[in-house]
């Protein structure tokens, strides 16, 4: 039931930057050559007097370039000048098109599409290692964590880049499954190597801290010393942990400047009272976090964690986005689906999201195991 949504190149592609920004073009697009030989041809040939039209044949080059490799634009190149030459479409006759320009826009042609082809063999490797890298930082998440279902969903705010500021993971170890949503400050790239190290402290920390407070600590010190070698800013993060009960039937937060989870019972949401600390790199290990609030689960509920890109994502008109009340009318049965819904929708409100996007929806296994 369980998954996690780090988009993929291909999905980003689609979803934010279309084939004018480096998607796959349509159909359409790889179909127009054609289609304009076709319907250059046809109409001389459905024509008694000759159509000064050959001047379009000198548009198929360079709309091969957009959607074929070198080979197939010089074949199309081949075509259209042979279509030139044939008697029965009436384009041979002298001033009605320099065979010669076609000849250089077609040659031209064929080598702007070599150089694309290679930018974008360039690019899909790139690509490549940014997925592999994201996988790395953020892995996707397993169905279940122990007695916790899990479904995530993440998308970064930097167009291009594949992970950035947020990040959540779920863990289990010898003190129970714990669980971790956090904002590193900034975007994109440069929040990469902050976010990394707080996931690698974190992941340690479940396997020798005995409590979230302990953990918590564990994150700040991590974020401090980062901080002693920065040059420019001192780094800190949000963030808020959970620490999930053997049966599940039990949740303790603790939450350190970071939005408080959503209860949802059935299509009631309600949001957490939890008290927030200071956010992680500013002091926190030298006085320890306030105690956490622990929350007991009925069958049926489920934990919905989400980035202030979600809360603070803002319409047209300046509003923020409601998601209590938007998450309440979302909700249904099936936990798995949400975060999808609630992407979905935010994009309905907010077209231009321009901050990271992370949610996180936790969901008790029921006794028998479903």
């Amino acid at each position: 039931m369980g998954k996690v949504h780090l988009l993929s190149p291909r999905r980003q592609d689609h979803d934010r930057r279309g084939w004018l920004r480096g998607a796959p073009p349509p159909r359409l697009v790889r179909l127009l050559p054609l289609v304009l030989i076709a319907g250059v041809c046809a109409a001389t040939l459905a024509s008694h007097d000759p159509l000064d039209i050959g001047f379009l044949l000198g548009a198929i080059p360079p709309l091969a370039v957009l959607s074929y490799g070198p080979l197939a634009t010089a074949l199309l190149g081949g075509v259209v000048v042979a279509v030139l030459n044939i008697p029965a479409f009436q384009l041979n006759h002298p001033g009605n098109t320099d065979l010669l320009t076609i000849t250089f826009v077609s040659v031209l042609s064929v080598f702007v599409s070599y150089v694309r082809s290679r930018r974008d063999a360039q690019l899909d490797l790139e690509r490549t290692v940014a997925e592999a890298a994201q996988r790395a930082v953020v892995p996707p998440l397993p169905e279940r964590v122990g007695p916790v279902r899990c479904v995530g969903l993440y998308r970064a705010a930097q167009r291009g880049t594949l992970v950035g500021g947020d990040f959540f993971d779920v863990r289990e170890g010898p003190h129970g499954v714990r669980a971790v949503m956090g904002d590193v400050q900034g975007h994109g790239l440069a929040a990469v190597a902050t976010v990394a190290s707080l996931l690698g402290a974190f992941r340690e920390a479940v396997l020798d801290q005995p409590d979230l407070e302990s953990v918590a600590a564990r994150l700040d010190r991590r974020l401090e010393l980062d901080s002693a070698s920065a040059r420019y800013a001192e780094l800190f993060a949000t963030a808020v942990l959970l620490e999930f009960s053997p049966d599940g039937r039990s949740v303790r937060l603790v939450s350190c400047g970071h939005p408080a989870p959503l209860l949802l019972r059935g299509r009631q949401a309600t949001e957490i009272e939890l008290a927030a600390w200071t956010p992680l790199g500013l002091g926190l290990s030298d006085g320890g976090p306030h105690t956490g609030l622990t929350l007991r689960l009925e069958p049926g509920h489920s934990l919905f964690l989400a980035s202030d890109g979600v809360s603070e994502a803002r319409d047209p008109s300046g509003t923020f986005y409601p998601l209590t009340d938007r998450l309440a009318a979302l909700a249904d049965d099936d936990p798995a689906v949400l975060a999808d819904r609630v992407w979905a929708d935010l994009v309905r409100y907010c077209p231009a999201v321009d901050d990271d996007v992370t949610m996180l929806v936790l969901t008790p296994a029921s006794p028998d195991g479903g």
